[in-house]
């Protein structure tokens, strides 16, 4: 398990895409990441071997996105138990955390499959992700994760941007009245944390502080599209950058 840090009373969630990403993560200072790959599709499960190297390496707190796919909230009874599994491994590799989102096709929360997912983590800590952001009624929505014990909702406030929803998100912070956090995330940067972090009241925020990395292969076959596209990678610098704000606060 990780260890519970704070910076100035704040916590700063990194989205780590790999065991390297969470490491630079760790190094800068974050308190916690969101331990993911495929970050070029909005996140998906990692690996085994990413989710026990990650393990290994930082001792801050991991919490792993657990979505089977990309594409909606909507899952087939095989990726419902596919979930399930996930979260059991999590469990037996010693991580702090599942992060976890099932929506009903009429943009409700699916109820019964978020207490079978939450029954199933415990006694991990468990987040709702950003399948909140396409709930049809977002009070009703948080507090039927309130009722389920959710810890943490992670939320853009309903828009593409945490800082075009930050009038949703203050309004969503003092529903909550401190029974669950509201973790703004979506383009957080050092640009905008501070003020959105005021704006809000919110205690904890979320960032990827990713930097795009450029293929390394010197020869490329012109004639076969794709295989050496650019990824993503938390920068150790950004989370540094972010840290800093924080602590000034």
């Amino acid at each position: 398990m990780g260890k519970e840090i704070s910076i100035n009373k704040y916590q700063l969630e990194i989205c780590a895409n790999s065991p390297q990403s969470a490491l630079y993560a760790a190094q800068g200072g974050a308190t916690r990441v969101e331990l993911c790959q495929n970050l070029e599709n909005g996140g998906t499960t990692p690996s085994y071997g990413q989710i026990v190297l990650a393990r290994k390496l930082v001792d801050i707190g991991i919490h792993v996105l657990i979505r089977p796919r990309g594409g909606d909230f909507v899952y087939s009874t095989l990726e419902f138990e596919e979930m399930i599994a996930d979260i059991q491994f999590c469990k037996e590799s010693g991580c702090d955390g599942v992060v976890i989102g099932v929506m009903e096709r009429n943009g409700m929360v699916d109820i019964e499959r978020t207490k079978t997912l939450v029954e199933a983590a415990r006694p991990m800590h468990v987040t709702f992700h950003r399948a909140f952001d396409k709930c049809v009624d977002p009070f009703a929505s948080l507090a039927i994760l309130m009722d389920l014990k959710i810890d943490r909702v992670l939320t853009s406030g309903l828009r593409n941007k945490a800082i075009e929803g930050v009038d949703l998100l203050k309004q969503l912070v003092d529903y909550a009245a401190g029974k669950i956090v509201i973790m703004p995330g979506a383009s957080v940067d050092n640009t905008n944390i501070a003020e959105i972090l005021e704006r809000t009241g919110a205690i904890a925020i979320h960032t990827s502080a990713k930097e795009t990395l450029l293929s390394e292969m010197t020869y490329d076959r012109v004639e076969v599209a794709g295989m050496n596209e650019s990824i993503y990678s938390t920068s150790k610098e950004k989370v540094h950058q972010l840290v800093d704000i924080l602590k000034k606060q």
